[in-house]
């Protein structure tokens, strides 16, 4: 993050999933792979603004370029109710994925980002509204 503009790139995240038993482990990476970029995609810069958003010229998703490195790791615990001991994958990554980097921009940033798509701009409002603030008592942020 720099702290001078707000700007936020993820460089790296590392995700690890109980998958049960892994019965095909490229497609669940692919699968967690996805997840990753959907949420990184809420955190970072998807924004719906009725009247404004007309389609992808201005609804912004994540893209190659956009796509941290990610390092995988496929947990296994066999599930006694699933077949072979597989588990529902789904989208199951973007549940932590989206709350792991609002709090590291939010670490990163010294103030709470609450708002989504944590853009530079609101990164930076935060940032000058938590300075102008006096700290209440017990208040960290």
């Amino acid at each position: 993050m720099d702290l001078a503009t707000g700007e936020v790139q993820a460089l790296e995240i590392a995700a690890a999933h109980d998958v049960g038993r892994a019965i095909n482990p490229r497609d669940a990476e692919g699968q967690l792979e996805g997840g990753i970029l959907m949420g990184l995609g809420a955190v970072l810069m998807e924004e719906f603004l009725p009247g404004l958003s007309t389609g992808f010229g201005n609804y912004y998703i994540p893209t190659a370029r956009s796509t941290p490195r990610m390092r995988i790791h496929l947990e296994e615990v066999p599930s006694h109710f699933g077949p072979l001991g597989a588990k529902g994958l789904g989208e199951a990554v973007t549940v932590s994925t989206a709350p792991a980097l609002v709090n590291a921009i939010s670490r990163a940033a010294g103030v709470r980002i609450r708002s989504l798509p944590a853009t530079a701009e609101r990164i930076l409002a935060a940032r000058g509204a938590a300075s102008a603030a006096p700290a209440g008592p017990g208040e960290d942020e």
